[in-house]
């Protein structure tokens, strides 16, 4: 048995994919141990690879664009995918069957400021057709700050990723009313990322064949029971919630069956940082990104 270390950016049930290597012990039966942590406050998870306490990490494109655009090479590859669509929702005050984003207009939206899900939430703002600049966005600072604003009577709405929105509603707090993926679409969100000596070793492709046969399980395994594999991995979470979010994932289509990052997700990846103004060049595809191992 080997040890595989794996370092999440972010940690929770969005990244059920990778979580699920874990929990569905898909890893051991390919003769990996794993053992995993989330990168610390001021860190990348990317840091990690570069000083070897990682082999792979839950990163996203953005992080290669991001080095592309300083004119410096990406230290570490994409090579396959975690979310094909943006995990985000958007939670209100009341449940509104009949939500339109032009009901934003001039409310109160504590927006996550973090790079990637603020450029994905004006990226959906403009194709609700929208102007971002019509809403009073709040940064109410972390997602923790957030939701603790949120509770307190803060804003019309808030910008989360799961559990937290079903949290919420288990609480009787908010309401989901939309889903910053569904209108976005297939898009390239998050990934996972390693070396490139990585991913020429026996461990890579021992991982990927751990992978792929999560990517079938997340998919047609009931999210009740997912929920009850991954429930150690989240002790502060219901059940109840956490079997919630798993299916508002999987109803979402995040979690595709196929593991590659395909040109075109990664193309929508680009209009979204071109839209904020965070890319002078579209860079491409194999400068970010690579087939898994093993194929």
């Amino acid at each position: 048995m080997n040890d595989i270390y794996i370092q999440f950016t972010r940690f929770s049930a969005f990244y059920s994919p990778l979580i699920s290597t874990m929990s569905g012990r898909f890893l051991e039966e390919e003769g990996l141990r794993p053992s995993h942590s989330v990168a610390p406050a001021g860190k990348s998870a990317i840091d990690s690879l570069l000083d070897g306490s990682a082999h792979v990490v839950q990163s996203a494109l953005s992080q290669g664009l991001t080095s592309l655009e300083k004119g410096q090479a990406p230290s570490a590859i994409h090579f396959a995918q975690i979310n094909e669509k943006d995990g985000f929702f958007l939670t209100g005050r009341e449940p509104d069957s009949d939500f339109r984003w032009e009901k934003l207009r001039g409310k109160k939206v504590l927006v996550d400021h973090g790079g990637q899900p603020l450029a994905m939430f004006k990226f959906a703002c403009h194709k609700a057709g929208l102007d971002y600049d019509a809403i009073d966005s709040i940064d109410a600072g972390n997602g923790a700050a957030m939701d603790k604003a949120f509770r307190e009577g803060r804003g019309d709405y808030i910008h989360q990723q799961g559990p937290a929105p079903q949290q919420l509603e288990h609480d009787g707090i908010g309401y989901v009313v939309a889903s910053v993926g569904e209108v976005i679409g297939p898009c390239g969100f998050s990934s996972l990322a390693a070396t490139r000596e990585w991913l020429d070793s026996d461990m890579a492709k021992a991982f990927m064949r751990a992978y792929r046969k999560t990517r079938k399980y997340i998919n047609e395994t009931p999210a009740r029971e997912i929920a009850e594999a991954e429930a150690g991995f989240f002790p502060q979470t219901p059940k109840a919630v956490l079997t919630e979010t798993i299916a508002a994932y999987q109803t979402l289509g995040c979690w595709t069956p196929h593991v590659e990052i395909t040109k075109a997700a990664y193309e929508v990846t680009l209009d979204v940082f071109e839209h904020v103004g965070r890319l002078k060049t579209r860079h491409p595809y194999e400068a970010v990104c690579a087939s898994p191992p093993g194929v």
